[in-house]
């Protein structure tokens, strides 16, 4: 019963892919193309649990809620940390996504993007916050496919491409051939550690303590992984450690990038590496057609540059990269019986099986 009552509800609801990102959650629609782009973030009342907001209203109440209420991300290194937060922030997405039809009572097919490295068992537990929050059947993808085929990428033609994916979480770095990934590196440096990175050298050097978002405020403006035709300024404004007033500090984005240099240097040793392990026929294809770069993280300054100097291969910006993976998980969803054959289940392959087979994970639970 419950099974015709879902294919019933399923008639009205969306297939709905998610880019469920840990700074940012975006979902797209067969069809309608990306319809929400939230930040991942949750508000909770601490003795109640009780869900205050999510999304963009969430994140402006950062460092703004009484001690009672808890702005916090469920979701570290683009694996969940608290299940629960997860599937309440899922099922406020789906709704809001069918928010506009008759009824709103979805049972969508959901296609989810997760990193190429998870385990089993963050496999699982994406899979079973979509379930909780509404989902009738779910699928995940590995990040980089979704990237490709997002950035336009010949994921599934008989030539070598690479992409190197830098979310907030996570970075992934692969290369693709006939539908398959050959050769893959997933880190967890990405756009929270050169946060991290920013807020340790305004401590360490000016005794300042600035908060994540001043933080990635000064990323944005003037974080920069190669020097900049001209450089720039940013006010940072923080609380003095030593006197325990507030305090303004002019930076300039030559600091900035000397603070970003660690994980910058970890980003392109991982490039540098990936390539160093692609076997040559593909290497050439990759000189052809150069390295795209996808996710949030490929908006740093000179990133392209950075890249391209260490690696002498073309590098590229994807257009919009903060949406391949959404845009990517929607065209999948478009085209998703003809692409199932070149996606596999939830059995993950030795590091010799995969570099013989085509280990793009697509996992279907309905």
């Amino acid at each position: 019963m419950a099974s015709i009552l879902d294919r019933f509800l399923g008639l009205f609801s969306l297939d709905l892919g998610i880019d469920l990102g840990t700074a940012n959650t975006l979902v797209a629609a067969r069809g309608k193309g990306i319809i929400i782009n939230e930040p991942s973030w949750v508000a909770v009342d601490r003795k109640t649990r009780e869900i205050k907001a999510v999304g963009a209203e969430a994140k402006e109440m950062v460092g703004r809620t009484p001690s009672r209420i808890v702005a916090i991300r469920p979701l570290r290194d683009g694996v969940i940390s608290d299940f629960e937060i997860t599937e309440a922030m899922l099922e406020y997405f789906i709704h809001k996504a069918h928010s506009r039809l008759l009824i709103n009572i979805p049972r969508p097919r959901v296609l989810i993007g997760i990193p190429s490295g998870v385990t089993e068992v963050e496999k699982r537990a994406v899979i079973d916050a979509a379930r909780a929050a509404g989902a009738r059947e779910v699928y995940l993808i590995e990040e980089p496919i979704a990237a490709a085929f997002g950035a336009g990428l010949p994921v599934t033609e008989a030539q070598g491409s690479m992409i190197v994916d830098i979310g907030g979480g996570t970075t992934e770095v692969a290369v693709f051939s006939l539908g398959g990934i050959v050769i893959s590196r997933s880190l967890r440096v990405a756009g929270d550690e050169m946060d991290e990175d920013i807020i340790n050298y305004a401590r360490q050097k000016y005794n300042l303590l600035i908060g994540e978002r001043m933080a990635e405020r000064i990323k944005i403006a003037i974080g920069s992984a190669f020097p900049l035709p001209e450089e720039k300024t940013f006010t940072m404004r923080g609380r003095n450690l030593v006197t325990g007033l507030p305090e303004s500090v002019e930076v300039s984005s030559i600091e900035i990038r000397e603070a970003l240099s660690n994980s910058v240097n970890t980003i392109v040793e991982m490039v540098r590496n990936t390539l160093d392990e692609t076997p040559p026929e593909l290497v050439a294809d990759i000189m052809d057609n150069g390295i795209c770069l996808a996710g949030g993280g490929a908006l740093l300054q000179g990133l392209a540059d950075r890249i391209a100097d260490e690696t002498n291969i073309y590098t590229w910006v994807a257009e919009d990269p903060l949406s391949c993976v959404a845009r990517g998980t929607e065209v999948v969803l478009s085209d998703l019986d003809n692409l199932r054959e070149v996606l596999v289940g939830m059995e993950r392959k030795s590091t010799s099986q995969a570099a013989l087979a085509s280990p793009t994970s697509l996992t279907r639970v309905s």
